[in-house]
């Protein structure tokens, strides 16, 4: 079986996650999101809430067919989540040229910390390319309508929070 890890904070997840979502399903038998616990930053929604949403946005998009997504929180290397998850590739999105430059620096650290183990990138569709979820925060902030960059749980638990709910 071909297990990919597509890890992020996904805070919150927009349509480019969900496009890469989709687009390594069609190439991986089973793709886990996971979703980073980093202790060093303060994400606008808890963990578990954000493995909530994209598991509703994955459910409502039609992907969750046999399993094939599965999501989760994790702590620590993406390299030994992918070990403990029998996973042989990390998926990563590239909106621009821009990301290539980090991104392909952490896939060389990844592949020597971890040899067996390939980043596969995934070029974010164009109609996406301009989404970041710190850009979609920004927007939600000030009262913008988010609703057509992130799936509807996404959009719902934003305006929630806004609300203080």
């Amino acid at each position: 079986m071909r297990i990919a890890v597509y890890p992020g904070s996904f805070d919150p997840i927009t349509f480019g996650h969900m496009d890469v979502i989709r687009r390594a399903t069609e190439v991986f038998d089973r793709v886990v999101v996971a979703v980073l616990i980093n202790t060093r930053k303060v994400p606008t929604a808890t963990g578990e809430d954000r493995v909530r949403v994209i598991r509703e946005s994955v459910r409502e998009a039609g992907l969750d067919e046999q399993d094939r997504v599965h999501v989760m929180t994790f702590e620590g290397l993406t390299v030994e989540l992918a070990d403990a998850v029998g996973a042989r590739h990390i998926v990563r999105g590239l909106r621009a040229t821009s990301d290539f430059e980090s991104e392909l620096q952490m896939a060389h650290m990844n592949h020597r910390m971890a040899p067996d183990v390939d980043t596969v990138f995934f070029m974010t569709g164009i109609d996406h390319a301009y989404l970041s979820s710190s850009l979609v925060r920004e927007i939600a902030a000030f009262g913008g309508d988010v609703s057509g960059m992130v799936p509807g749980p996404a959009a719902r638990m934003m305006r929630r929070q806004l609300a203080g709910d």
